[in-house]
């Protein structure tokens, strides 16, 4: 079940544009033979949009200002010009609009709108705000409209309050639960998983009213929990019989024809690829070979989607409008219909297929000499995992009987090669973070039976520096010929977080210079390599870090410190790597134009970017779930773990062993008077051992798994991290108290004694103060 939207036909699609355009906060009042000129439409539209700009007016959305000029209603009152755009929501409430890029006007700052201002405005829908100045300086908005609903079907957790039936929805904002009226004849009992389609928006004074469209079942069923995330960020597995049938011709198609001309055949090249051991799509592949010059030639080779997918059909549509694949523990929900992800596209080991593939000549030290991108045909020789290349790297020689002797010397050589590339990434001050991702083991019925971190070994590392390397020089390529493409652009962060980081960081004890130079962040990436901080202080400055996203802009990529980068080596799976093969592709036919227009590469870097975002979320919120449902089975048993978040009302504990990640209370902690240190992230009470820091190593108890909120709450058995009063880093709390506690003393012993002048002026009894 999907929540399906009617398409919109053409006049409505050209309304929808010249709102989004005469709403923008840059436009300049203009004529409709103005808007049509900016909209970029052939000449023969502009009949319709003049037609279409006077039945706005007749409807009071737009307004005819002096010497015929389309303004909005705002502008003839005077009132504050509305802005339109995407709300994007935070956790805590507040939001964000996006305005939409339109025509020749592009992309400009988010608006802020506050948590009191967002009305009934849910995430991704779109509005319209009022901007007005903020009391801490600055402008804001208050949504006044909302111009269409992103979606109205939710997943949620049905229950009884008050003797009514409710639905409190999941990954919304909203403090109070949807009403659902009357549901007897509903197979549905308190704590099931249910879909609700909203007929009313709460807007924080009135409550939601939904209906209730599907029982998903028992919220204690891992599946369901996993239906339930599906339905919550709207992730569609099955695609559109349309979809299917497409992919199924060009299947059929593929089998009885031939190799397309124009292609190189490189299929007595050596090529191997190295994936996940679980891996089905196979994005990418490596030949490397030393050349008549004793230079290397790194031949990179990614699936040609864009042969298989063609532009404007619907099984592109469907693609664009899914942006990405999405990995979930119990399944993937697939950009591509499987029949070209796991098969037509897929460079499967020993077969023939058909791809793309960068060429690059490198000296010994990694420099780039020479570059060029064509089409080709490859054969996969041999498929390895990861694991079994880690294998290879510590041992070779056992591998000589169970490789080829080409594949044998390949291997070896990426190693050789993807370690200088890798040294000098580092030197150009390259950014690289341990956060490894968690990786969930599930038995035969899909229940967890364990978890684990995934580390980047050698073997992950040797696919990177290639990867990265092959996106980089197809960027470079573009930008030389001066193309417009899809960048992956990652901005240099706000110089006020870096600066708050470096108090962090500082805090904790760590000797650092300013983190505004990222050589100074390596180091501390470095120092804290093993150590029981090194999560806390590696996400602190994954925090401090802009998001990186799509864009046509010219943007560094500031982590990796590249001037021109683009995503190009995962087309299967990720939309803004197909728009760039098709760009490649226009290339090399010597079709023209080659890009695309700046203002469709805006709103598609702008979607993907989101549906990005989307996946993500959802990731790692079914992980977060299977996690919580296998602990709800060892609710009093114990496991170590180190603090990796301080704040006033207790702290969180990621486990060491098992990588989940909870919350102790400070109502659970030995009983004392607690103050919270936000300098060295410290919880300490007054009595002797009750201190609590970032970093510290524990032994804890699982109290209680609440699969509703999805809390994990953790109870402290013993701490084990053990620091004397002096010249321990973070001691400065403590030591300060207890200056503070002489301080006092001292006060005290000079007060003045009973009938002195100044004690008689204070001599007014006190009330004692309440202990709370």
């Amino acid at each position: 079940m999907t929540d399906s939207k009617p398409i919109p036909d053409l006049n409505q699609q050209l309304t929808q544009k010249i709102l989004d355009y005469v709403y923008h906060p840059q436009y300049q009042p203009v004529k409709p033979k103005g808007i049509h000129k900016a909209l970029l439409l052939p000449p023969e539209n502009y009949p319709d949009v003049r037609k279409a700009v006077k039945r706005l007016v007749l409807q009071g959305k737009l307004a005819y200002g002096g010497n015929h000029l389309v303004l909005t209603p705002e502008q003839i009152t005077g009132d504050p010009k509305l802005t339109r755009g995407t709300f994007r929501q935070a956790a805590a409430g507040f939001g964000f609009v996006r305005p939409v890029p339109t025509g020749k006007l592009g992309a400009v700052d988010d608006v802020f709108v506050p948590a009191s201002a967002t009305g009934s405005a849910m995430d991704g829908d779109l509005v319209q705000v009022r901007v007005r100045s903020s009391r801490r300086g600055g402008q804001e908005g208050e949504v006044v409209e909302i111009v269409e609903r992103a979606r109205r079907q939710f997943a949620g957790s049905y229950g009884v309050q008050d003797g009514h039936s409710v639905v409190w929805l999941d990954g919304v904002t909203i403090g109070s639960p949807v009403s659902v009226g009357d549901v007897r004849g509903l197979p549905v009992e308190e704590g099931d998983k249910v879909v609700v389609e909203l007929v009313k928006f709460s807007d924080g004074v009135s409550v939601g009213e939904g209906v209730i469209l599907e029982v998903l079942g028992s919220s204690k069923n891992p599946a369901v929990d996993t239906l339930a995330v599906m339905r919550q960020y709207g992730l569609e597995e099955e695609f559109p019989d349309e979809v299917i049938e497409q992919a199924r011709t060009i299947a059929d198609q593929f089998a009885q024809g031939e190799i397309a001309p124009g292609r190189r055949d490189l299929t007595e090249v050596p090529t191997l690829t190295i994936d996940p051991h679980d891996a089905r799509d196979f994005d990418d592949a490596i030949s490397l070979n030393r050349n008549e010059k004793g230079n290397w030639e790194l031949q990179v080779h990614i699936a040609d989607v864009a042969h298989f997918v063609p532009i404007g059909t619907a099984l592109d549509e469907e693609a664009k409008k899914r942006a990405t694949s999405v990995y979930l523990p119990d399944r993937v929900i697939p950009m591509l219909p499987e029949l070209i992800s796991n098969h037509l596209a897929s460079l499967q080991p020993n077969q023939v297929r058909l791809t793309k593939t960068v060429l690059m000549e490198m000296t010994d030290s990694g420099t780039v000499l020479h570059q060029e991108v064509f089409n080709s045909v490859i054969h996969n020789d041999r498929r390895l995992n990861y694991e079994q290349v880690d294998q290879f790297l510590q041992n070779p020689e056992p591998w000589r009987g169970r490789l080829t002797p080409e594949i044998w010397q390949l291997l070896g050589d990426m190693h050789t090669l993807a370690m200088t590339l890798r040294k000098n990434r580092r030197d150009d001050g390259a950014l690289e973070l341990h956060l490894p991702e968690i990786k969930i083991d599930l038995d035969k019925a899909g229940k967890v039976k364990g978890a684990r971190l995934v580390e980047h070994t050698e073997s992950h590392q040797i696919i990177e520096e290639f990867m990265l390397a092959a996106n980089q020089s197809v960027a470079m390529w573009l930008d030389d010929l001066q193309i417009p493409f899809l960048r992956r652009a990652h901005a240099p962060p706000e110089r006020r977080k870096l600066q708050k980081l470096n108090e962090f960081v500082r805090d904790l004890g760590i000797d650092c210079e300013s983190l505004e130079s990222r050589f100074e962040i390596q180091k501390v990436v470095e120092q804290v390599r093993g150590q029981p901080t090194e999560y806390a202080v590696n996400y602190a400055i994954l925090k401090s870090m802009s998001k990186a996203v799509y864009q046509p802009g010219m943007e560094q990529h500031y982590a990796l410190q590249f001037d021109h980068y683009c995503h190009f080596t995962s087309p299967i799976r990720r939309y803004p790597d197909l728009q760039v093969h098709r760009t490649v592709d226009r290339l090399v036919r010597e079709h023209t134009p080659a890009g695309d227009p700046i203002p469709v590469l805006l709103s598609l870097g702008h979607h993907c970017s989101d549906k990005e975002q989307n996946a993500e979320w959802a990731e790692r919120e079914i992980i977060k779930i299977k996690l919580l449902h296998f602990l709800n089975k060892k609710v009093g048993e114990t496991m170590p773990g180190v603090i990796s978040g301080v704040v006033p009302e207790g702290f969180y504990v990621r486990g060491t062993k098992f990588p989940a990640e909870g919350f102790v209370t400070i109502n659970s902690l030995p009983k004392d008077r607690y103050r919270f240190e936000k300098r060295g992230q410290v919880l300490e009470g007054f009595r002797e051992g009750n201190r609590f820091r970032l970093g510290d190593e524990l032994t804890v108890r699982i109290e209680q798994v609440d699969l509703t909120r999805r809390a994990l709450l953790l109870y402290v058995v013993s701490n084990h991290t053990a620091r004397s009063a002096a010249g321990t880093p973070g001691k400065r709390a403590s030591g300060q108290r207890r200056k503070n506690l002489g301080a006092k003393k001292l006060r005290r012993s000079r007060a003045p004694q009973k009938g002195s002048a100044r004690a008689s002026k204070s001599r007014a009894p006190r009330r004692p103060k309440k202990r709370r």
